[in-house]
C-alpha cells in the first residue's frame, strides 16, 4: 500500500530477483521501499543498488519467522528474506525541494517540488511550472506567498488558486479581446480552462478552434490577426501553427497608441 512514509530494513538478507533469469545474493542490506513501492536494496559497494524495482505493482511483507518482503512488477518479482534483522522501521517522508516560505497552518516549511508542498503537515498547492514564488505573503488572511505568473500579462497572485484565482485574472484581462481568426466565424475567443488555460470559440461546438495561452506577455499583433507573445525563446503568435510572427509581419501594439 502507498503511504507517506518510508519503510527500511535492515540485516543479513537473502536477495532473489526474478524475470527472464534468476539471481541471488546474500549479505547485509538495507532495503527501502518508497512511498511509491519502489524498491532499492543496497551494499556498501557504490551508489547503484543490488537490486530494485521501480513503482511495484505490490509490497507485500510477512514478520512470521525470517521477515519477508515480497514485490511484484508485471513478470518482474524481487524477494527479501531477513535471516537476522539489524532493524525494522518508517519514517515519515515528504517532498524534498527549494525552500519558498512558511506554512501558516503548522508554521512547517514551504518548499517547491511538482507544486508547493508543507514539510510538515502535507498541505499541497499546484503551481504553474513556470512560476516565480515571491517572497511578499498575501493581502488576506491566508498567509501564503504570492507568485508571479506570465499569461499575456504578468499577473501577481496568491499561491492558493481557492484564495485568488489566476484563471480569473486572466479571463477578466483576456476574455473577448481577441476575435476568432477563421474567416466564417463572427466569434470571439473566450478564456476557459481544458487542462490549461485556452483561449476558445464562443461558437463551440459550430466553431472548434482554440489556443492554449503561453508563457509570456502580449507584445504585438500578428499578421493573421491574433496577438503575438514575448516569450524565453522569443516572439510567438497565440496559433502556434503560425509561421507570420516568425517572418517579421508583427503590427506593434505601440504604433495604435496616441
Amino acid at each position: 500500500m502507498i503511504d507517506d512514509a518510508i519503510r527500511i530494513l535492515a540485516g543479513d538478507c537473502t536477495v532473489i530477483t526474478e524475470n527472464t533469469d534468476r539471481e541471488e545474493y546474500r549479505g547485509r542490506v538495507t532495503t527501502l521501499v518508497k512511498p511509491d513501492n519502489t524498491v532499492l536494496v543496497h551494499d556498501i559497494d557504490g551508489y547503484q543498488p543490488v537490486a530494485w524495482i521501480t513503482r511495484a505493482d505490490s509490497v507485500s511483507s510477512d514478520r512470521t519467522g525470517d521477515f519477508t518482503l515480497v514485490a511484484k512488477k508485471d513478470t518482474q518479482t524481487l524477494r527479501i528474506a531477513a535471516h537476522e534483522q539489524d532493524g525494522f522501521a518508517h519514517y515519515p517522508a515528504s517532498a524534498a525541494g527549494t525552500p519558498v516560505g512558511v506554512c501558516p497552518d503548522c508554521d512547517g516549511a514551504l518548499v517547491r517540488s511538482s507544486g508547493v508542498n508543507c514539510v510538515g503537515c502535507g498541505d499541497c498547492y499546484g503551481v504553474p511550472t513556470d512560476a516565480t514564488i515571491r517572497d511578499e505573503q498575501c493581502d488576506c488572511d491566508c498567509g501564503l506567498p504570492r507568485m508571479r505568473v506570465e499569461r499575456g500579462l504578468a499577473f501577481d497572485v496568491c499561491l492558493d488558486r481557492a484564495c485568488e484565482s489566476l484563471d480569473a485574472a486572466v479571463s477578466q484581462a483576456f476574455d473577448r479581446e481577441w476575435q476568432c481568426p477563421e474567416s466564417d466565424c463572427d466569434g470571439d475567443l473566450r478564456i476557459l480552462r481544458r487542462g490549461g488555460l485556452i483561449a476558445g470559440c464562443e461558437r463551440y461546438p459550430d466553431c472548434d478552434t482554440g489556443f492554449a495561452v503561453p508563457t509570456g506577455v502580449v507584445g504585438g499583433k500578428c499578421g493573421c490577426g491574433l496577438p503575438t507573445f514575448e516569450t524565453a525563446s522569443g516572439t510567438r503568435c497565440l496559433d502556434r501553427t503560425c509561421n507570420r510572427a516568425l517572418d517579421g509581419v508583427l503590427e506593434a501594439e505601440s504604433e495604435t497608441d496616441d
